[in-house]
C-alpha cells in the first residue's frame, strides 16, 4: 500500500503512514517527539491539511489503477467460463 508523508506539527519532523489509515478520525504519535497527532478533514494545520489531501490523492490513484487491472482481467475470465460442461454428459445419453 502507499505511503504519505506526514510532517509533525510540533518538532516539524517528516515521517511516513499509509494513505489507507489517514482518514477522518485517525490519530498518530510523531516517532520523535511523541506527540499525538489528530488527522480531521477541518484541521487548520497545513500540516494536517496537506497529508489529508496527499492520502485522498494517493487512495483514488489506487483506486484507480485497481479498476484498471479488474477490466484487463475480465476478459480472460469470461472467456475460461465459455466452456460449457454439462453439453459432454448430453452426448452420452444418446
Amino acid at each position: 500500500m502507499s505511503s504519505v508523508q506526514i510532517q509533525c506539527t510540533r518538532c516539524k519532523n517528516v515521517f511516513r503512514d499509509r494513505a489507507g489509515r489517514l482518514q477522518d478520525g485517525y490519530s498518530r504519535q510523531c516517532p520523535s517527539c511523541e506527540v499525538v497527532l489528530f488527522f480531521a478533514e477541518d484541521s487548520q494545520h497545513p500540516f494536517i491539511q496537506r497529508a489529508m489531501r496527499d492520502a485522498r490523492k494517493v487512495r483514488k490513484e489506487m483506486r484507480e489503477a485497481e479498476a484498471v487491472r479488474l477490466a484487463a482481467l475480465e476478459p480472460l475470465a469470461t472467456r475460461s467460463r465459455s466452456f460449457a460442461g454439462r453439453t459432454r454428459s448430453a452426448e452420452r445419453e444418446d
